[in-house]
This record gives C-alpha cells, sequence and structure tokens, in this order.
C-alpha cells in the first residue's frame, strides 16, 4: 500500500508541475517578434530609367530593404496578446513588364526555412501545421495585369492594387492585396500583406489550452526585382 500510495503521489505531483509550468516554458520563448517589413525609402535613389518594359527576377536587397517572405499572427497567452512573425528570404521568382504594367510574374517561398524567435514554434510549424516535408514551398501569382505607370522617379513610395492567387499546402485562393512599390536606382522595391484565413488552405492553428492562436493572419513579402 504505501509504495502504490508514492506512486499515485508521484504522478499527481508531475501532473500538477506539468500544468502549472507548461505554459510558463511556452511563455518564455513566445516574446513579441518585429512587425512584417514594409518598404523603407532610407538611402533611396531617384530612378535610373524610365522604361520598366522586360523581365525583372528578384534578388536579395540590401540592409534598407531585403527580400523576404512569412506570416503574421496573433496569438493570446495567458490572457496576453502576443504578435509572431516568421519570414525568410529564400524568395525567388520573376515579373515581366510591358507599357508599364506588370503583365505577369511568380513569386515562390521556401516554408521549410521560415523562423521566428522560437526553435520550438518553428518545429511544430514544419511539422504539424504546414508540414513542410510535403509542402515545400508557398506561391503567389499575378492574375491581372498591374498598373506601374504612377510609380515616382524620385525615391518615394506609391501604392498599386495586385489581384493573384495565393497557394499554401496546394491549396489555391484568389486574393487581392495593396503593394507598396519604390523604384530606387535600377531596382524595384515592393512589399504587401495578405489577409488570410489558415482554414481556407487546410492550415489547422494550433491550441494548447494556455495558448489560442487567431484563426486568421496575414502572408506578408518584400521583395526587391533587377531588370535582367
Amino acid at each position: 500500500m504505501t509504495k502504490k500510495w508514492w506512486i499515485a503521489g508521484a504522478v499527481v505531483v508531475v501532473i500538477a508541475l506539468a500544468a502549472f509550468f507548461g505554459p510558463k516554458i511556452y511563455a518564455s520563448f513566445q516574446g513579441d517578434d518585429a512587425p512584417a517589413a514594409t518598404v523603407s525609402t532610407s538611402g533611396a535613389q531617384a530612378a535610373t530609367t524610365d522604361d520598366l518594359n522586360g523581365s525583372w527576377t528578384i534578388v536579395p536587397g540590401d540592409a534598407s530593404n531585403t527580400t523576404a517572405a512569412g506570416y503574421t499572427v496573433d496569438e493570446v497567452l495567458n490572457g496576453s496578446d502576443v504578435t509572431v512573425v516568421g519570414s525568410t528570404t529564400e524568395v525567388s521568382g520573376d515579373v515581366t513588364i510591358a507599357d508599364n504594367e506588370l503583365t505577369e510574374g511568380e513569386v515562390v517561398v521556401q516554408t521549410n526555412s521560415i523562423t521566428t524567435d522560437s526553435d520550438r514554434r518553428d518545429n511544430q510549424f514544419r511539422g504539424n501545421i504546414f508540414d513542410t516535408a510535403t509542402y515545400p514551398t508557398a506561391t503567389f501569382t499575378f492574375t491581372s495585369p498591374v498598373d506601374l505607370s504612377s510609380v515616382p522617379k524620385d525615391g518615394t513610395v506609391t501604392t498599386v492594387k495586385a489581384d493573384g492567387t495565393l497557394t499554401l499546402k496546394d491549396q489555391s485562393r484568389p486574393v487581392s492585396v495593396d503593394i507598396e512599390v519604390l523604384q530606387s536606382g535600377d531596382t524595384l522595391i515592393a512589399s504587401g500583406s495578405i489577409p488570410t484565413t489558415w482554414a481556407d488552405y487546410g492550415i489547422q492553428p494550433p491550441s494548447l489550452g494556455f495558448v489560442t492562436v487567431e484563426d486568421s493572419g496575414t502572408v506578408d513579402f518584400l521583395i526587391n526585382l533587377n531588370s535582367n
């Protein structure tokens, strides 16, 4: 009887400790991330060409505007609001411009390289949430022309609207997004955030009892493009 009592007591203690420390362990790596990147005019130069026509390829960019893409989502952790930002610089793609219109193009993101401020969260994303081994890329494809005639030549930013198809986990949905565009020297820089309901793409936000992840967020991008 004594042995069974001690075993039962130990089990109760372990469960109690897990209930008490579980949220605290999770909280220890849930600090707010920086917001998703937007176009910066720091160091921007006047355009070196008026002719945007041709094929443009995504390039890494620089410290002021680094090519990156990922997601932003809010969660509630023990009653506290936390904003989580995941991003990667492994972004590729091309666009075609003719008569000051972006006529076609695609942005491809390597999902397995998306990271936040927590390895544990990232492992959940790569496994249970997105299954990056099965779905290694996410894409945005332009589906209608984008008017670029209003893009300033003086190193300032304008906003254009783009329609496209967002594909996550092989689920594709039509989307519209406001894109900030900057022409600096011979580089086009663009950023945007696409409002996204995760269930539309077969993505189930995790719930661990003490943390609740919102059902929607944004898919974010900042890209630099150079003419070929």
